[in-house]
């Protein structure tokens, strides 16, 4: 189903600071938008559904009628809440929002993955890439329930593209930033070594916003996993400096990094969506 027949959307955590903007867009494009989440929120100008989403008929229900799916709710980091009840919530509600569209015979899904996926940023046994950059090939290794439940996800993912063709798009969004959240942490470019479980990499919202739409009204797609990054590292320092500083002994490097260039690829994304982040810390807004 391409975009110009799809006219309503369902956006699952629509509250969030990536859902409500994705709202937003969806609608400045002529979408019609419903809202599920777990909160009603006074800044969004759409149909909103409170929705428990580890109930299935309460999911089908929110999203009868749509012709596509934006799931974007989720317990985002392993802290917070006991580990068992952030990955149940997280496997469970991806699950039921894709037999939700199953059922109903909804064919376009984009889910939000994480970079966390890959095991790095909360390992409590640290390790280091396998190689670089990190592109969707590299072994997801995570330690930890969050990592583990988008693991899970995009494994849930291909299941329901197996089913019946289904396109879900799984997004492996890095640390999403609004723009007065990168002018402060430019205050931590003095100690690089805060970013390194993450390797340096980042998106700014609005990038982040603009891929999320590329990847529903993409077709063609299947079930694929893609790196949702920026093209440039949350650092002063150019990339060989840092990984001969913090990663030295990854030594299979499979291209030379210029200037401040992303260790992270977002190549993939940029060659399946005809998109490319357009936002970083050093164009925003002083």
């Amino acid at each position: 189903m391409g975009a110009n027949t799809m006219k309503t959307i369902a956006v699952t955590g629509a509250s969030g600071k990536l859902g409500s903007r994705v709202v937003e867009e969806l609608q400045r494009q002529g979408y019609q938008v419903v809202a599920l989440d777990n909160r009603r929120s006074d800044k969004l100008r759409c149909k909103q559904i409170t929705v428990d989403l580890s109930q299935l008929g309460q999911v089908i229900s929110g999203v009868n009628g749509a012709e596509g799916i934006i799931h974007l709710a989720a317990i985002p980091s392993p802290t917070g809440f006991a580990y068992e009840h952030i990955f149940a919530n997280n496997v469970n509600s991806t699950y039921n929002v894709l037999e939700a569209a199953s059922i109903l015979g909804i064919k376009k899904a984009v889910i939000g993955s994480s970079e966390s996926s890959y095991g790095f940023c909360w390992a409590p046994t640290a390790f280091d890439p396998h190689y670089l950059p990190v592109d969707e090939a590299h072994p997801q290794i995570p330690q930890e329930c969050y990592g583990l439940s988008k693991v899970v996800n995009e494994q849930t993912a291909e299941t329901f593209n197996r089913r019946n063709g289904m396109q879900v798009s799984s997004m492996r969004y890095s640390t999403i930033l609004t723009s007065d959240e990168l002018k402060s942490i430019r205050q931590s470019f003095a100690e690089p070594e805060r970013f390194k479980r993450t390797l340096w990499s980042y998106i700014h919202v609005d990038d982040a916003v603009s891929a999320t739409v590329a990847a529903l009204v993409a077709d063609g797609l299947g079930a694929v996993s893609l790196g949702i990054t920026s093209s440039d590292t949350l650092s002063d320092w150019e990339t060989e400096r840092l990984l001969e500083a913090f990663y030295p002994d990854v030594r299979d490097r499979r291209k030379r990094f210029e200037g401040r260039e992303a260790i992270v690829s977002n190549a993939l994304a940029q060659r399946l969506l005809n998109w490319s982040p357009t936002r970083s810390w050093e164009n925003v807004e002083e």
